[in-house]
């Protein structure tokens, strides 16, 4: 595998979705399975519109020192490399229609054709409690991926994570569902204005 090149895959994916809005300065995870037992993610101090090679880090799956540099969100990342042969790639984003759908919503359900399509129904898990979250989610987000049998999780009020063997599938349907969120509140903010 030709580490360099997937370092400028992730780097170009990142800053991609940070021009989206799907990444904050420090907010959010992207990371690549390098081989059986190690993964590269980003580091706690990256910056997404300027992911570098000092930015990732190869994590091992036994942990040592490296994880103190590492993204938050390793554990959650090491938990769906471990447990879902599929997971190539993984993202956590909170684009911000898709986030912002989520906190009145429990399903979404794209009316355009590329979300119908593409993405279909989505029913969005409610975490309940952020006092203790990031303990739980490592396993809760295992476990519902396994469970639905699908590869897009949308979070209330937290975000999106998702996996693929793809990095380009992963990131085209995290562009359809934000999309599809937008024209959703869209299609609500103008119904409540109709005058017929």
């Amino acid at each position: 595998m030709n580490k360099t090149h997937l370092k400028n895959q992730l780097s170009n994916l990142a800053l991609s979705m940070f021009r989206k809005d799907f990444f904050g300065i420090y907010h959010g995870s992207i990371s690549a399975k390098t081989e059986n037992n190690r993964f590269l993610i980003n580091t706690q101090e990256a910056i997404f519109d300027a992911i570098e090679d000092k930015s990732l880090i190869e994590l091992y799956f036994k942990k040592d020192y490296r994880w103190n540099q590492a993204s938050i969100d390793s554990d959650i990342h090491y938990h769906i490399y471990a447990n879902i042969s599929e997971a190539k790639y993984i993202c956590f984003t909170m684009p911000q229609f898709t986030t912002a759908y989520s906190l009145s919503h429990n399903v979404i359900t794209p009316m355009d054709y590329f979300g119908h399509k593409e993405i279909g129904s989505i029913e969005i898990y409610n975490p309940k409690q952020f006092d203790d979250w990031y303990d739980r989610a490592k396993s809760e987000i295992t476990h519902y991926f396994q469970n639905e049998k699908t590869n897009i999780m949308v979070i209330k009020g937290y975000g999106v994570y998702a996996y693929s063997r793809d990095l380009h599938e992963m990131a085209k349907q995290l562009a359809i569902l934000e999309k599809s969120c937008r024209l959703l509140m869209l299609k609500d903010s103008t119904s409540s204005f109709d005058f017929d």
